[in-house]
């Protein structure tokens, strides 16, 4: 497994930052490689990406959510990863977004990508174009405020 950590500074409230996203199905407006996510339970999304001309379906659980603070999951089927999104109130209208994740690339393809840090360079342009995203618009298209617990055994 490899592991990517990438960190933006964005000029909104915390609470915007966060509620943002959690709008899953959003991410194509500002994650380059994701072509469509579906929000399939309260826990559950299935994404559909490509990068590098590869093409990936799976489906991720939501392991821990707290509202303001972070959102941590885990691919359940597909493509091996797992990550978390933490929100770190620096002032009124400023907030740091950390981003950890963790993959397994698969193929040739994603082996040679992984050495030419292909996934880490997405992660910072997709930082970059959440923060043009969520200032641009000044506000969160929608919100999901509940909480999920971690799983103890986990």
């Amino acid at each position: 497994m490899s592991t990517i950590e990438k960190s933006i500074d964005v000029n909104v409230p915390v609470r915007t930052a966060y509620d943002q996203w959690t709008q899953f199905e959003e991410f194509p407006h500002f994650m380059e490689s994701v072509e469509r996510i579906e929000q399939t339970s309260p826990t559950r999304t299935h994404w559909v990406t490509s990068i590098g001309g590869v093409r990936r379906e799976f489906d991720a659980e939501i392991t821990e959510q707290r509202p303001d603070e972070r959102v941590a999951w885990t691919s359940i089927d597909g493509a091996r990863q797992a990550g978390v999104v933490t929100f770190h109130r620096l002032g009124d209208d400023q907030t740091r977004v950390m981003v950890q994740l963790e993959h397994q690339p698969e193929g040739v393809i994603e082996k040679v990508g992984e050495v030419l840090h292909v996934v880490e360079h997405r992660v910072k342009g997709d930082l970059e174009r959440f923060k043009h995203f969520i200032e641009s618009r000044g506000q969160a298209g929608g919100a999901w405020r509940g909480e999920i617990g971690q799983d103890p055994t986990r």
